[in-house]
């Protein structure tokens, strides 16, 4: 889809950084996995607080605990130390008001398009009739006019994490959490669904916190980029990105951005991630 033009209130140089709210705070969290051949220490002492309406990327090398920390604000793990709040409570089991999108879409090839984006009304035990009109709308909005009663092996990659993000979204969550969503697909579908994701959230209230390898794509995304080691997983640095919003993919070449860019792998680079070659 393309760049579409948004209401003037929408084009707000920080929308979320003029929210009070902390929606998630992380107060050192460890995380550690017991195993006979030893322990392993995912995450430690990781302490974050995310304001509501906020769009923060994770980046960070793999095994750094990314995916661990966002398993655990989404309650599928839970915390060896410390403690975590979501929604200003404690968290315990899974969050209210959450969606979840993984690499890898996770859609039911034995169901079509509109089935799968409705499937958590059912297992929320909703009628998922009443929720149709609002479905069908989803799925136009997102692109998908047309597909709705199509089988998801008869689309692209990239359709069918729009069908995810639609499903995710169904229930209007106010927390979105995506674990590199983006990541099997072709550069050019993953830069459309970078100005799609940012349209929806720009059109929201949501919490996004966003799972990437990518350093362009994170801070092309995000109001807040935070940046994570390995052995064990933490966080070594915390960076404001303040570009007008929407974005578009000319960002991408201005000094700005490379800034804000070079600033993520210069970190990297500190911790010996990255290596210069020289000669």
């Amino acid at each position: 889809m393309g760049e579409r033009e948004l209401p003037l209130e929408q084009r707000s140089e920080g929308r979320a950084g003029s929210a009070s709210a902390t929606e998630i705070s992380l107060q050192a969290v460890s995380k550690t996995y017991r195993s006979k051949r030893g322990d392993i220490v995912a995450l430690r002492d990781v302490s974050l607080d995310i304001q509501s309406g906020q769009f923060v990327s994770l980046v960070g090398p793999s095994g750094c605990g990314k995916s661990t920390l966002l398993r655990c604000i989404a309650g599928l793990e839970t915390p060896t130390e410390g403690t975590l709040y979501v929604h200003g409570e404690k968290l315990v089991g899974f969050p209210k008001s959450m969606g979840v999108v993984f690499q890898n879409d996770v859609l039911l090839d034995w169901r079509n398009v509109l089935e799968n984006v409705l499937l958590p009304l059912e297992f929320r035990k909703q009628d998922p009739k009443q929720w149709t009109e609002r479905a069908l709308a989803f799925l136009r909005g997102y692109g998908l006019a047309g597909f709705e009663y199509r089988y998801p092996w008869e689309l692209s990659g990239g359709m069918r994490q729009r069908v995810s993000i639609c499903r995710a979204m169904i229930d209007n969550p106010s927390l979105m959490l995506m674990d590199e969503p983006f990541a099997a697909l072709d550069a050019f579908t993953r830069d459309e669904l970078n100005l799609e994701l940012q349209r929806i959230w720009l059109e929201s209230t949501k919490t996004v916190v966003f799972v990437t390898h990518s350093i362009p794509e994170a801070v092309f995304l995000a109001d807040q980029v935070v940046v994570m080691a390995s052995q064990p997983g933490r966080i070594v640095e915390t960076i404001a990105v303040d570009l007008p919003r929407p974005r578009t993919l000319a960002v991408r070449d201005t000094a700005e951005f490379g800034s804000y860019a070079r600033r993520v792998r210069e970190t990297f680079e500190r911790l010996g991630l990255f290596k210069t070659v020289v000669g």
